[in-house]
């Protein structure tokens, strides 16, 4: 019986990385000399081609993952090269898209934090980044936002806000990581990258996520018929599962 085709298609913040760190030599070698050999991998995440291929270890992360999907997909690799790019500007137009920014930078003026950094807003390509207390932050003002959230609700509350705020423009707002929510268009989430690999021959794409609860960044595309879903806590738990699904293939 010929061999399944397999795609492993990973998170990267929470998945690969513990947040906003770099992924670990071990598990980097792992990827690509224990689980490319027997099935293809790919990369999805929220952020920017920047910011993933830091936390991947260099831009030449295009080269060693067959797919690489920045910003959920909205701006396509394959093999290396770039095949394709979609923007929220292009969708949303401009008269749209600064009321809604003049809102949020408005509303975040109201909000007292423990502390307030800078980049409240961070445009990308196919979403925008809100942050409460602004992406300038060190990882300690991180940690400590991410436990004071979790007793305030300052991000639910503001997402509660937007969308009473914006029922009409077709938003869709999902948290991920310590300090941020992203919002796009509906549809946009990580579900968008699946429409890049369904004709590529795959038997099963298993998806590996941390934020796969409802709410969480990775919860459309964890239930999304067109995927196993791998719930993951950490990085080591993320090597502990393909471990064991390696031994199924």
């Amino acid at each position: 019986m010929p061999q399944k085709k397999i795609l492993c298609l990973f998170d990267v913040d929470g998945t690969l990385t513990k947040p906003r760190n770099v992924i670990t030599p071990e598990l980097y070698l792992f990827l690509q000399n224990v689980v490319k050999p027997q099935c293809s991998i790919a990369l999805v995440g929220g952020s920017d081609f920047k910011k993933i291929s830091e936390q991947m270890g260099g831009d030449d992360i295009v080269h060693q993952f067959d797919y690489v999907f920045p910003e959920n997909g909205l701006i396509q690799y394959k093999f290396g090269e770039e095949i394709g790019r979609q923007s929220i500007q292009k969708f949303m137009g401009e008269d749209v898209l600064q009321t809604f920014i003049n809102y949020v930078l408005e509303y975040l003026s109201t909000i007292t934090l423990p502390v307030k950094r800078g980049t409240f807003v961070e445009f990308r390509s196919g979403m925008l980044n809100i942050s409460p207390i602004g992406r300038s932050c060190s990882q300690t003002e991180r940690d400590d936002f991410e436990k004071y959230d979790k007793i305030h609700n300052i991000r639910k509350t503001m997402i509660d806000n937007l969308v009473k705020e914006f029922p009409d423009i077709g938003l869709t707002y999902s948290i991920g990581g310590q300090i941020s929510f992203d919002v796009f268009p509906n549809g946009w989430d990580k579900t968008y990258c699946l429409q890049h690999l369904e004709n590529e021959g795959f038997d099963e794409i298993h998806f590996f996520g941390d934020k796969t609860d409802k709410g969480g960044n990775d919860y459309e595309i964890f239930i999304d018929r067109r995927v196993v879903g791998h719930m993951v806590i950490n990085p080591d738990d993320t090597k502990k599962q393909l471990d064991e699904l390696l031994k199924t293939l």
